[in-house]
């Protein structure tokens, strides 16, 4: 399986809003990931994606749907860039979350 990190670049983040972690740590860098550009899904894509439905109650994870139904909880983001909602807190009790199939072609839309 495709990891959503394999197509952004690490770069070396200077910045001095991080001076006293440098220096606590004696480090003059962090390593971090570019942030991700994933394509919106056009009406055709979204039309041959197939969607389970799951309504969204007290407890739920995005990363427990993902391992319930892809069997991977780091695949959590697919389900929360299909619904457009980035984390947990922008679901709320009842909501109708969906999971979409098949993954591989969702991750090769999103480009990811």
């Amino acid at each position: 399986m495709t990891s959503r990190y394999d197509t952004r670049t690490i770069f070396k983040n200077r910045n001095n809003l991080y001076y006293n972690l440098f220096e606590e740590r004696g480090l003059n860098h962090i390593a971090q990931y570019t942030s991700p550009v994933l394509r919106k899904l056009t009406p055709a894509q979204y039309r041959s994606i197939v969607r389970t439905e799951h309504i969204w109650t007290m407890g739920d994870r995005l990363y427990k749907l993902a391992a319930e139904h892809y069997g991977d909880p780091t695949l959590w983001w697919v389900i929360a860039q299909f619904n457009m909602k980035p984390t947990e807190a922008h679901f709320k009790g009842g909501d109708v979350v969906y999971i979409p199939f098949p993954l591989d072609r969702l991750i090769d839309y999103y480009g990811a």
